[in-house]
């Protein structure tokens, strides 16, 4: 079916790179928070689940397939509470605790340092950790980093030695707290910036370990943080050309229909709460535009780097769970969340260079969900958007020059916003084109004029369903999930995309250069 309104077209040139797609904005997020990891990631050694040292097997192998970059870890507001010795050592010694923000539940500290170091290891994931600043000491913070990642002989090389591992792991990423602004402390952006500075000195690169140290950015559209943290971080009269002692700040933003006060429905929701929630999730370009300008203030060459290390879609609890474990259905609107808001950091590639979709298992806007009574995993749609867009990590962005407006949807009750978001990438002699069609009703038609390269479609999918509230479930497993997608024609270098209503489709192309 073809729309009837004109149809926008933009050049592609595909022989024209930009900056590199890091793989790190596919990152995730795990929290010690509802199921995520208990009854997530690990039900333990004795479960009937098949498990490797009582980490979960499928729910392993499912991360592997859409090639899991970097995982976060204990937290969120868990971080600013966590005092990571008690989580190393003999398990029936290891103290208990009180996970005071998720729900008062009693924490057993059975997954610690090593169990998480070892899930990395068998998803081959970086490790993102983030360490105890509100509630923490620098000594406590530099001792765990030492314990990591230090080799020789050291009173922490020598304790984790006697706890069972001989090489220090590699740790590419700390993060330097969790929103001091908030559970982390309650702290004024001054106040924070010069805890950072103090954190992130004893924060080291040990041997061949190569740290990069976060941060705790803005809440949403705080600018004036981000202009504190960058104020004291960068000196120009310093000798050092590099900034220091943290090379990225983070941003936390979430998805909501309304606000965080009102966040509405994960399913049942109407057409206008669609429209609201899109309104939404395209302010992530907003929010990352302009935090990227007050950085460039002062970091013009773009050296430090911009994490968006909590991001998805948060809805009301699932009715009849326990509210403060932020368990929600996923469904087709949740996998078009995703897939716009890789567009749009894409679109930001010189900036962002890493972000964490919350969270990975069980948890808000979770790609994998694990069923407590039948013990059944399930992928969700937003699964499958992260699968189809393998082919973006690591390639190189290709910019779009639109000649034409793209359709757009605006009334009284939400902000303008287009109701098409495309980008593209190019890695070697392949590249990539994801489309996402945000409208619940029409179809649109896109044209992209491809220069520079041959090009011919060597596969094309799409992600759609009837409903706009669909999900999978252990019973319907594969409700919403990837199809060919044959809605389209490649003539004299011109692709023409008919996007499905509510639907995200890739292309993948294979290119061969142009001959005068």
């Amino acid at each position: 079916m073809m729309s009837s309104s004109p149809v926008p077209r933009a050049v592609v040139d595909l022989d024209v790179p930009g900056p590199t797609i890091s793989r790190h904005i596919y990152g995730h997020f795990a929290e010690h928070l509802g199921r995520c990891i208990y009854g997530g990631f690990y039900v333990g050694e004795d479960s009937p689940i098949p498990n490797v040292h009582g980490l979960r097997t499928d729910v392993i192998e499912a991360l592997r397939a859409i090639a899991i970059p970097n995982l976060r870890w204990p937290g969120g507001c868990f971080a600013d509470e966590y005092h990571w010795r008690d989580g190393i050592g003999p398990k029936d010694q290891r103290p208990t605790m009180v996970n005071t923000n998720w729900g008062d539940v009693v924490e057993d500290n059975s997954f610690g340092t090593h169990e998480f170091m070892e899930l990395c290891e068998l998803l081959g994931a970086d490790a993102y950790i983030t360490g105890n600043v509100g509630s923490g000491t620098v000594r406590e913070m530099s001792e765990w980093v030492d314990y990591l990642t230090r080799e020789g002989d050291s009173p922490m090389a020598r304790l984790r030695r006697a706890n069972g591992r001989e090489k220090p792991w590699r740790v590419p990423f700390f993060g330097i707290g969790n929103e001091p602004w908030g559970c982390g402390g309650n702290m004024s952006a001054p106040v924070y910036a010069a805890q950072a500075r103090r954190y992130a000195t004893f924060v080291r690169s040990h041997g061949e370990n190569e740290m990069v140290r976060i941060a705790g950015g803005a809440n949403v559209d705080d600018y004036a943080w981000t202009d504190a943290l960058m104020r004291d971080l960068v000196c120009d009269t310093c000798p050092r050309s590099e900034p220091g002692p943290y090379q990225a700040i983070s941003l936390h933003s979430y998805t909501f229909r309304d606000s965080f006060e009102a966040k509405g429905q994960a399913r049942g929701f109407s057409t206008e709460d669609w429209y609201a929630t899109f309104a939404n999730a395209w302010w992530m370009e907003e929010l990352i535009t302009r935090h990227s300008t007050v950085m460039d203030r002062y970091d013009p060459h773009r050296k430090v780097g911009l994490v968006v290390d909590e991001w998805g879609a948060w809805w009301d609890a699932k009715p009849g769970t326990n509210p403060h474990f932020l368990q929600q259905d996923n469904t087709l609107r949740d996998a078009l969340i995703a897939s716009l808001h890789f567009d749009i950091f894409h679109r930001h590639a010189e900036r962002v260079i890493m972000a964490n979709l919350a969270q990975t298992v069980n948890v808000l806007q979770a790609p994998i969900l694990t069923d407590p009574t039948s013990g059944a995993m399930v992928l969700t749609p937003t699964y499958h958007v992260l699968a189809m867009n393998l082919g973006h990590h690591d390639a190189t962005r290709l910019d779009m020059r639109w000649v034409d407006d793209l359709p757009a949807h605006a009334d009284d009750g939400a902000r303008p916003f287009p109701l098409v978001s495309v980008s593209a990438s190019r890695k070697g002699d392949t590249a990539l084109i994801s489309a996402t069609n945000l409208d619940p009703a029409a179809p649109h038609t896109i044209r992209l004029d491809l220069r520079g390269a041959a090009a011919a479609v060597d596969g094309a999918r799409v992600l759609t369903a009837a409903a706009l509230d669909a999900c999978n479930t252990p019973e319907a497993p594969d409700a919403v999930s990837p199809a060919a997608f044959s809605d389209w024609s490649l003539a004299d270098g011109v692709l023409e995309l008919v996007i499905p209503r509510a639907a995200y489709v890739t292309v993948s192309l294979g290119l061969e250069p142009t001959t005068n």
